[in-house]
């Protein structure tokens, strides 16, 4: 008999009337919470304000049509590339049209498959030492993971990227800087909620500028030095080393160094900061359901046993997968994404305007209420399970979808999977009574004072 459905914390929404005043104000707060219940059963919602019309989409074919089927008539918004902008540059995050397609030809193959495989040791290395941490500060008892699964994955991204642990200095600064950046919470100001002429200042905070900046000098540094190796023929087969050698195939052009520069600060942001968010909370919900958690020890130990990880145990990890693909459903790393229609559309009977915002939520379109069973219980088994193929097929985009797919997503699937099974394989997992994490979001799903759970060693 299958035990009880683990529930998860998940935040309260906003009252159904409010104000454009009060929901920026409740937008400022959380992203999550600022917006109404109803849209955890709506197909779509449509919202007025003084300066733009919005309208959220979780009908699974017009999620379809935006992302798959015509992405060209829906490019991104520009609102959050904006917030970013001092940071991302002219990055793969926020490029359309032929500008974006050119830089996916260049970045694509470097996370194909075979390639991926090459990156896996450096993946294994940041997961030991990470487990090396985690014992440091077991000893404590109680330890606040997702600041930990912040290195871990920040760790990754450097020793696949540029060969370099989180160690070394370069990296370590960057780090701590971005947490920094974080702390200012870039994506709270007017551009993020208003749709400026691009002549008009953003009207950033001094540290979100600084910091910014601190960043982009240290990657250009680190992208600057790799070019020289490259071109002295001294250059390891790592990430960057691909990615800047990767000649797009129409052009026969490679990224210069300000290009590269931008791309390395997205992968960063997105290779970090998104795989920090999902493995927090997956080792929050693997505490919270022991259940779930034993049968991920007994699954890796049946793969892994005495070995070092190798690629070929990924395929054989398949629980881990399901409870990494749970975590993603419940808590997406990037709860909402915002296109704009270029031209007048009719989405269920309602005229769409040019120029209006088409909001699509992974949070709300995961825990829908008229889609998935149980929307809000922790249900790693549901990933096997026939009635939800269509959910999953339909209703299930955590890296979005269609030709905007993220790259990444097959390097964070891999990445995931491993070091969960690591740290599993490591240590138990127990909640901290009295503090249970509530989701916020700003740059990405978080917890809003931390994960705290207690770590022992096995």
């Amino acid at each position: 008999m299958k035990p009880p459905l683990i529930l998860p914390p998940k935040p309260a929404s906003r009252p159904e009337k409010t104000s454009f005043i009060k929901h920026i104000l409740l937008f400022r707060k959380d992203i999550i919470s600022s917006q109404p219940a109803k849209l955890y059963r709506a197909k779509m919602a449509e919202f007025r304000t003084p300066f733009f019309r919005s309208y959220l989409v979780n009908q699974p074919d017009l999620v379809k049509t935006v992302l798959k089927e015509r992405p060209d008539d829906f490019p991104k918004a520009r609102l959050i590339a904006e917030s970013l902008k001092n940071l991302l540059g002219n990055s793969v995050f926020v490029t359309n049209g032929e500008v974006w397609k050119r830089q996916r030809r260049i970045i694509d193959p470097s996370f194909e498959g075979g390639r991926l495989k090459d990156a896996f040791p450096a993946m294994v290395a940041a997961g030991e030492a990470g487990v090396a941490r985690f014992a440091a500060l077991a000893r404590e008892g109680e330890i606040e993971v997702e600041a930990e699964a912040s290195h871990m994955a920040a760790d990754v991204i450097f020793r696949t990227l540029f060969s370099i642990p989180i160690s070394d200095q370069a990296a370590s600064d960057v780090f701590h800087t971005f947490r920094d950046y974080q702390r200012t919470q870039p994506l709270l100001n007017l551009a993020s909620f208003i749709d400026l002429p691009r002549w008009m200042p953003r009207f950033h905070r001094r540290e979100t500028l600084k910091t910014g900046r601190k960043i982009r000098r240290l990657l250009n540094m680190l992208t600057s030095k790799r070019m020289d190796a490259i071109a002295q023929g001294r250059a390891p087969n790592d990430l960057a080393t691909k990615i800047m050698t990767t000649r797009d195939p129409q052009t026969g052009e490679t990224f210069d160094t300000g290009e590269m520069v931008d791309q390395v600060a997205i992968f960063f942001l997105a290779g970090h900061e998104t795989s920090a968010s999902a493995l927090g909370w997956c080792l929050y919900l693997l505490a919270l359901d022991q259940q779930a958690q034993a049968r991920l020890l007994a699954e890796a130990e049946a793969v892994m046993g005495q070995k070092k990880p190798a690629f070929t145990m990924i395929k054989k990890l398949s629980f881990a997968k399901d409870v990494f693909r749970e975590g993603l459903r419940l808590y997406p790393p990037v709860p909402m994404m915002i296109r704009t229609s270029t031209r007048p559309e009719v989405f269920r009977n309602r005229e769409i305007k040019v120029g209006s915002h088409i909001i699509l939520s992974p949070w709300h379109l995961h825990r829908h209420e008229h889609i998935w069973e149980n929307p809000d219980y922790f249900d790693p088994d549901r990933w096997q399970s026939e009635a939800n193929k269509r959910c999953q097929r339909e209703a299930y985009i955590p890296f979005s979808a269609g030709s905007r797919v993220c790259p990444g997503a097959g390097f964070a699937m891999i990445e995931g999977v491993l070091l969960l099974a690591m740290l599993v394989r490591a240590f138990h997992l127990e909640v901290v009574e009295g503090r249970a994490p509530m989701p916020v979001a700003h740059l990405t799903v978080r917890a809003k004072d931390g994960i705290w759970l207690k770590v022992t060693p096995r």
